[in-house]
Order: C-alpha cells, then structure tokens, then sequence
C-alpha cells in the first residue's frame, strides 16, 4: 500500500503518519505540495520531524511530488487503486469499506490539509470515498489520527 499527502502543514502530523504508516506495513508514502519531507530543502535531517516520526523516517520509503493530482494520475495509469479519506456526499463510511486481499497491495490512500481536506479536484481520481462518521460536536479528526483509522481499516 501507498499514501499519498495532499498539503499536510504540520511536521508533526507527517512525522505521526510515517510512523503509522511503517508500523500498518505501507511501502510508500508520496508528499505533495507543501507537505514537509524528513529533509529541509539543503538535505539535512529535520529533527523535529525525527522526533514524531521516531526513525520510520529511515524505513519507509518517500517520495516528494509538486502536486497531488500528477501523483494520482501516475498512480491511476500504473493502475493503483485510489482510496480518498473525505468527507463527501459519495464517502461510504470506514466501517464498510471492503477491499480484496489481493487489490490492498495496489491500493493508496489519500488524505489531504488539516484545514481544507483532500482538494476538490483529486476526487475524480477516487476508486473509492471513505469517511469516518463524526457523531460529537467537532466534525473532523487530526489528519493523523484519521490516517490512522483509515490505514488499519485497509489492512484488516
């Protein structure tokens, strides 16, 4: 499995996704426009991205993308199955999503900004619309949180 991150602000909340996403058994995780890589721009380590990511940094392999929608395109053409985690009249939610054994290892997900989600324009690249149904007051959760839910979801 793959993630793909559409404009993730915070180093924290990527730094928790590696983690997650190492420990859940994904190969790759794709960072797209703003979201921060373990790097800075000259190629040094980022510590306060090590400090959250506690090494899986080192295990996963990445791969920075300028945009969400080219990564999804190369990863539809090379037939990938497309995942979204968004709250949308077309999402399902989590608790029903069902993929086949056999389709998880070509499977993405794709989540998207704390404060906007996955952009608009990357959903009609969606196989499938996922949320997790909020029953509170708030109506979203941490995007890693959420990766969280959604990574797991996809490997039971």
């Amino acid at each position: 499995m793959l993630a793909v991150l559409d404009n993730i602000r915070s180093v924290h909340n990527v730094g928790s996704i590696f983690r997650t996403a190492d420990g859940a058994g994904f190969e790759k995780i794709y960072l797209c426009g703003v979201t921060p890589a373990p790097v800075d721009r000259l190629g040094r380590v980022r510590a306060d991205f090590a400090k959250t990511a506690l090494g899986a940094e080192k295990s996963i392999e990445w791969e920075y993308v300028s945009s969400a929608e080219k990564c999804l395109s190369r990863l539809k053409k090379d037939g990938w199955n497309i995942v979204i985690f968004e709250q949308s009249r077309k999402a399902v939610p989590y608790s029903k999503l069902k993929i086949l054994k056999t389709a998880r290892k070509k499977t993405a997900l794709v989540v998207g900004s704390e404060t906007e989600g996955v952009s608009k324009r990357l959903f009609k690249y969606a196989d499938k619309m996922v949320e997790i149904p909020m029953r509170g007051t708030k109506k979203s959760l941490n995007v890693s949180v959420a990766f969280g839910i959604a990574a797991y979801r996809l490997t039971e």
